[in-house]
């Protein structure tokens, strides 16, 4: 069942008229009119059709601020912010494989593996205990930021996470971790 209702956003045209007199106040006027026009927060936005989403498999989005990353994987959709926590590489070309009896996107940059269902990070390791050491899969905990999705009558609809504690992807969805990935990408241009 998806939301109880659907968000219709009225598109419309402002005008302003710039004669030389109070042009700074009107310009300032002009821009908290479209302030105004921001997405609403807290409520599901929609993000695409099914069947184009399932076509595309992953589509990037941008809600309230927060570039998520859609996923379409055998007809379940998944959403998750859309850069890699360990880094801010973007998740958007990385593979999706079944690790450990979990579905996990792997980030394309480091190998990172995340679970798509709860955003874990996993790795692969071995117990010194035990005899043999045999590899396990083990989590991190969680690293990346999950959203909830939602499909009512092909229609297809993401609500961001509410959850308030910190998840290590946020940072790359703030100034500084915009900047960092910037950064990250001009240097490995020079390589």
């Amino acid at each position: 069942m998806g939301p109880p209702y659907h968000i219709f956003l009225a598109v419309s045209i402002t005008v302003v008229q710039l004669d030389g007199e109070d042009t700074a106040a009107e310009f300032q006027a002009f821009h908290r009119v479209m302030e105004e026009k921001k997405q609403p927060t807290g409520v599901p936005h929609f993000v695409g059709k099914k069947d184009e989403l399932i076509e595309a498999k992953r589509s990037f989005r941008t809600l309230e601020g927060r570039d998520i990353l859609v996923i379409s994987h055998q007809s379940v959709f998944y959403a998750i912010d859309s850069y890699c926590y360990h880094a801010g590489t973007i998740l958007q070309n990385g593979d999706i494989e079944e690790i450990g009896g979990k579905l996990c996107i792997i980030c394309p940059n480091h190998k990172y593996k995340i679970t798509l269902a709860q955003g874990e990070g996993i790795y692969k390791a071995r117990d010194p205990t035990e005899t043999p050491p045999v590899p396990r899969w083990y989590s991190k905990g969680v690293k990346q930021r999950i959203h909830t999705v939602t499909e009512t009558n092909g229609d297809v609809f993401v609500q961001l996470s509410e959850d308030t504690c910190w998840v290590e992807s946020d940072f790359y969805q703030g100034e500084k971790g915009k900047l960092e990935r910037a950064r990250a990408a001009a240097s490995e241009k020079k390589t």
